[in-house]
């Protein structure tokens, strides 16, 4: 092998991915400038300073969760939304660093909403106005790719409908290639043109500008003999490998000294990821407890009054990775059950308290778990957590089980401003939240975790489903 050998996966950067890098920084330092010159304040070394930082930690955190890849094959506003993520991490880390570094705080002349507004809108407003071009371009047969498809099977049919449903993408479907054609849901309207061999001579001969290979891995033989061919075009080859055809939970690439490895299964709070749900666990956690303590003081003195036993509850629960945790609650029956056996509360439950089940109906038994949010057990926004003999039991019965514990459990979570809250009293209920939590977790971004908290408030407190 060698030795210059950099593995199967590289990033693709093209001239534009370049522009990108260049307009960013332009749009930045720009925008700083002339808001520190409106402000008095463009010759001290402070602003230069943040400025720096800011060009610094935007093009780290851009580079870092690849930003400045080709973005043809995606919707704008998945674009538009990690531009949102990095410059809203890079505008909360300077005001950090201006807070505690510099005396007194001089940031941009506390003009720095507006700094971060206009630097944001231009970063996206611009991209949005190369999309428009490049897709005006395309619809006049400009910047466009003749693309055909290696493989007739299921994930092939797929690839065609997202091509065929995507024609801003400029990516024009000239047809399939497969030495054992199978029956597709296309009603004809893409051809097979024929074999693997013929696809190599239609790509020498510059019919074809890209080929994507969608064959099974139990197809090596062929498509080595198919890459060998194909390295004798100028066509560029892309290969779709089958295991996307799993049920892939947040599935992404990863460089092991050079070697790219394509995770099946993983989580989405990784590297900068992690840093900002924490950042917005302490913040709403922190904030709501204040707000709270004193309702929390009454609760407490209501269950003292009305039922013997202690206020708080303590239950092991799983928390991320599968680990033990103690989830604190406040005590809503007359029993604390913590064992092999958990028997879930049902409707007209005896076990429950007169004043427990008025908790538990307004969720307000829930109250303490804000204190494992700040201890770091938990999240505002995640899967629920189940009681471990719960967990024992649903394992084996419900595929997919355990990945909701890729993440903290939550207070709130997708599953249960959908409704999906309470009592499972059958199989097809649990797998139906567990649906919801790993589409939580596949979906995951500060927006989801805000709107989860917003529909929280409006509905999720008071449910028919809680008793």
């Amino acid at each position: 092998m060698p030795k210059n050998f950099k593995g199967i996966l590289q990033a693709h950067h093209s001239a534009l991915s370049v522009a990108h890098r260049l307009i960013d920084v332009a749009v930045i330092v720009v925008c700083s400038c002339l808001l520190a010159w409106l402000d008095g304040r463009l010759d001290t070394s402070e602003t230069w300073s943040l400025v720096l930082a800011s060009v610094l930690l935007f093009h780290w955190f851009s580079e870092y969760h690849q930003l400045y890849v080709s973005w043809r094959g995606e919707r704008v506003w998945r674009e538009l939304l990690r531009v949102f993520n990095y410059w809203s991490l890079t505008f909360m880390c300077v005001m950090l660093l201006d807070y505690l570094l510099i005396k007194p705080p001089v940031l941009l002349g506390h003009g720095e909403m507006s700094w971060y507004a206009l630097v944001l809108m231009l970063l996206c407003g611009y991209r949005l106005l190369i999309r428009s071009v490049l897709q005006t371009l395309r619809r006049h047969g400009h910047n466009t790719r003749t693309v055909a498809i290696v493989g007739t099977g299921q994930i092939g049919e797929r690839l065609a409908h997202s091509i065929t449903s995507a024609p801003w993408m400029g990516l024009r479907l000239l047809g399939f290639y497969d030495d054992q054609p199978q029956q597709m849901d296309l009603d004809g309207r893409i051809p097979v043109l024929g074999d693997l061999e013929r696809l190599v001579d239609d790509a020498r001969a510059g019919l074809i500008d890209k080929v994507y290979i969608t064959l099974a891995m139990s197809c090596e033989p062929s498509l080595c003999a198919l890459v060998k061919g194909l390295s004798d075009t100028t066509a560029s080859v892309y290969l779709i490998p089958d295991v996307f055809m799993f049920d892939l939970l947040h599935a992404r690439s990863e460089s092991i000294n050079g070697l790219t490895s394509i995770s099946l299964v993983d989580t989405p709070m990784d590297g900068s990821s992690c840093l900002v749900k924490r950042f917005e666990d302490i913040t709403v956690a922190s904030v709501i407890l204040l707000l709270i303590a004193l309702p929390m003081l009454l609760i407490a003195l209501g269950i003292k009054l009305t039922s013997p036993g202690p206020v708080l509850f303590r239950q092991t629960r799983y928390g991320l990775d599968g680990r033990p945790i103690m989830v604190w609650k406040f005590r809503s029956m007359s029993v604390q059950e913590n064992g092999a056996q958990v028997l879930q509360a049902s409707r007209n439950d005896v076990r429950v308290t007169r004043f427990g089940g008025f908790l538990r109906r307004t969720s307000l038994d829930e109250l303490p778990q804000f204190l494992n949010v700040i201890k770091g057990d938990m999240s505002i926004v995640g899967p629920r957590p189940h009681a471990v003999a719960h967990n024992e039991q649903y394992r084996k019965q419900v595929s997919g089980y355990m990945l909701r514990h890729k993440v903290k459990p939550g207070i709130t979570g997708w599953a249960q401003v959908n409704g999906w809250r309470g009592e499972t009293t059958t199989l097809d209920k649990m797998q139906k939240r567990i649906e919801f939590d790993l589409e939580y977790i596949e979906q995951w971004s500060v927006w989801l975790d805000l709107k989860i908290i917003a529909l929280t408030l409006f509905k999720g407190f008071i449910h028919k489903n809680a008793f």
